[in-house]
């Protein structure tokens, strides 16, 4: 297995054909799989936002008051009102919006991003990035990642994650194999395309350097089960459920 980033890729704006500019740059191969950032998917689609576009509402400016209260920093009531649009659920207000994104995926501030927005207050995440990683899987005729960079409990730094795929199934699902020894595994499940995502963001970097799109060969999902499920349900996420009874 080894990777490559897509070198020579525009500055992407709303509209472009960002399958059409990758296609241009790189020969897929049989087994190939594209791991490409939410950043530029959302440019493409138009998902940039000026503050303007969000009109606080009193549940904003109540989060961004008390953040500010917090932090000793100034804070934007509309960014708190593009969060609570942007979300199904705001699990903590404080001391950080961690939400539930409209498609699942929990992340602070719904993640939207304020780096790296020419012309824009706001990027938000893709509407729907697995619909987004299906469509450039058809035009590209290989599996599609999209992803996303988030923090970890009980661990200091950003990773790789997926937050939408296509064309390859989220998990690999090893129960009822054997290990070494002959045991049988009841619940090894590995999120491949998590793993795909963080090996990616090596590759692609951070910052101004940074490549928003990367080629995985020579992988194989091999002969295993596979899964859909990547976000915990709700009735199964005890971590969930623990945040909403704790208070800052």
């Amino acid at each position: 297995m080894h990777l490559f980033a897509v070198d020579g890729l525009p500055e992407i704006t709303a509209g472009d054909d960002l399958a059409a500019l990758i296609d241009a740059r790189v020969d897929f191969e049989d087994g190939d799989v594209l791991c490409v950032a939410s950043t530029v998917v959302s440019k493409a689609e138009g998902r940039s936002y000026d503050y303007a576009d969000f009109e606080a509402g009193e549940r904003a400016q109540d989060i961004a008051a008390r953040l500010e209260s917090i932090t000793g920093e100034e804070k934007d009531p509309r960014f708190a009102q593009a969060v609570i649009e942007e979300s199904e659920e705001l699990i903590l207000e404080a001391p950080f919006i961690l939400a539930v994104t409209t498609f699942g995926h929990i992340t602070v501030n719904a993640g939207i991003d304020r780096s790296n927005v020419p012309g824009g207050d706001l990027l938000l995440l893709p509407e729907d990035p697995s619909a987004s990683a299906e469509r450039l899987s058809e035009a590209l005729g290989v599996p599609v990642v999209v992803t996303d960079t988030s923090g970890r409990p009980f661990r200091y730094g950003q990773r790789g994650v997926a937050v939408g795929w296509a064309g390859i199934p989220a998990s690999r699902d090893w129960r009822g194999e054997h290990d070494r020894d002959g045991r049988e595994l009841g619940v090894t499940v590995q999120s491949v395309v998590d793993e795909l995502a963080g090996a990616a963001n090596l590759v692609a970097g951070e910052g101004d350097g940074g490549t928003p799109a990367v080629v995985v060969r020579d992988w194989e999902f091999g002969d295993h089960g596979g899964s859909e499920n990547l976000f915990r349900e709700e009735e199964d996420d005890i971590v969930r459920e623990a945040l909403r009874d704790w208070e800052f």
